[in-house]
């Protein structure tokens, strides 16, 4: 074995070492959501004051916010979608795309309905819809 040899294997190793534990983990879903989706009993429920500066972006068509694992939406005209904010494919986050009107996800090419139903694969299932209601200025989602 050449020193050449040696160096190239030593170099190709570490980034191995380096690159595959990344690779790996980068579309796993990640089981870190400090603030969950509830138990489900119909009693669990997301409350907005749009006049909170916290959640102002959603006084603006486009505007997001992701919170206990849902994605809310103004899609415009006074129009707001709640939708599972994790991808059904590899668990990413999903985005909404004004222009498009559509939920993407960013890690395979997935794109979601505003209604939740898959429109581009590789994603195998819709993603959980919830409804929004909207009373003044406060949205309520109900989760259960």
């Amino acid at each position: 074995m050449t020193r050449r040899d040696l160096i190239q294997k030593v170099i190709l190793g570490s980034t191995t070492l380096i690159v595959l534990p990344q690779v790996f983990t980068s579309c796993s879903k990640d089981d870190s959501d400090p603030d969950p989706i509830g138990n489900g009993n119909g009693t669990d429920k997301i409350t907005i004051d749009l006049k909170s500066a916290t959640y102002s972006v959603l006084n603006t068509a486009g505007g997001t916010i992701l919170t206990k694992g849902v994605i809310i939406a103004n899609t415009g005209n006074n129009v707001f979608v709640a939708l599972s904010s994790t991808c059904t494919h590899e668990g990413c986050t999903i985005g909404y795309n004004l222009a498009a009107n559509n939920f993407p996800c960013p890690c395979h090419g997935s794109i979601y309905s505003t209604t939740g139903a898959v429109l581009n694969g590789p994603a195998p299932a819709a993603v959980q819809s919830y409804p929004v209601n909207k009373s003044g200025d406060i949205l309520t989602i109900n989760l259960g």
